[in-house]
């Protein structure tokens, strides 16, 4: 077994490559350079968010600057350049912190799957904040069509598909197992830096593979036991796609965190709430209890759908138990 590789004190006179960061695990990450060279680097210094706590210093999609490494060490990470986004996930173990998926994303896509396993909509909400609150496209991918077959399953779809659909999110139906479907996918990947979530099992290695097979990413089938995805994504990945671009596959995501969120801010991000906020009463409404509301009218009247509604709720929970750390 070879000696594991030590990082040491470098001199502050060396200079500083920039890089971004296409794996990270702990403190340990992969630095790409612009010549697309790869350096194993450890990270040096406190790279803090202003109200974030995280569990890791740096995400893949960072830019970061690093010292070269020297022979037989790790090179070291310096300096954090600033983020134009980020999407969060609760931190496991860690509750009252939460863990940076992936940074300086141009889109994200949503991985929704009707059964094997169910993506619940309060999931699926908690995702459209997160990017909704930087600004991200986000594109909705509905797969394992293959195994809708009885009613209610297609029933299910049709819902889920009229649902976002309607409050302006774009649809994609596709099984990841059917190369047919690898043209509308490539489409909607090439030449840009995408992060795809969702849950264990929902196909998110498969369909990468679908569109660009010589990656072959490890895939697993879910329990027939448990109906559940095994993680076959332990830690964040930036890949390149032979298309043109890069895809950031994360592990199953259980929890999505909100404590960078203020409790005033969260219904602007909810499209069907913005739109209609303006004709509130109030200008701080809340749209819970306050006379003249516009989205509890809309809400009464079908224009805002029930489990949007009651995800916004459950979020402002989230928020006032987080402002409590």
């Amino acid at each position: 077994m070879g000696k594991k590789k030590r990082d040491r004190p470098t001199s502050p006179d060396r200079p500083l490559i920039e890089g971004i960061v296409i794996r990270s695990v702990g403190s340990q990450t992969r630095v790409q350079t612009a010549d697309e060279s790869q350096y194993e680097c450890v990270v040096r210094g406190k790279f803090r968010i202003k109200g974030l706590n995280t569990t890791n210093p740096v995400a893949v999609g960072d830019w970061v600057r690093f010292h070269l490494p020297e022979q037989g060490e790790l090179g070291v990470i310096r300096e954090l350049l600033p983020r134009k986004n980020y999407i969060l996930r609760k931190a496991i173990s860690h509750g009252k912190k939460v863990h940076i998926l992936a940074s300086n994303v141009d889109q994200a896509v949503l991985l929704f799957t009707i059964d094997q396993p169910a993506t619940s909509t309060g999931f699926a909400n908690r995702f459209l904040v997160t990017t909704e609150a930087y600004h991200i496209p986000t594109y909705i991918v509905i797969n394992k069509l293959d195994l809708l077959s009885e009613p209610e399953q297609l029933a299910r779809l049709k819902e889920v598909e009229e649902l976002y659909a309607k409050i302006g999110y774009p649809i994609i139906k596709v099984s990841a197992l059917e190369a047919s479907y690898a043209p509308q996918i490539a489409s909607l990947l090439r030449d840009k830096l995408t992060f795809i979530g969702g849950h264990s099992g929902a196909g998110k290695s498969t369909l990468i593979n679908l569109i660009d097979p010589e990656l072959d990413l490890k895939t697993s089938e879910i329990s027939q036991y448990s109906n559940k995805g095994r993680h076959t994504t332990t830690f964040a990945q930036m890949h390149k796609l032979k298309i043109g671009g890069y895809i950031i596959d994360s592990p199953g995501i259980k929890e999505l965190g909100l404590t960078d969120l203020e409790r005033g801010e969260l219904s602007h991000y909810f499209p069907e709430m913005r739109e209609r906020m303006e004709a509130c009463r109030f200008h701080n409404c809340t749209h819970i209890n306050e006379p003249h509301c516009a989205v509890q009218a809309a809400l009464e009247k079908g224009e805002v759908h029930p489990s949007r509604y009651d995800s916004y709720l459950r979020m402002l929970e989230d928020i006032d138990a987080s402002s409590q750390w």
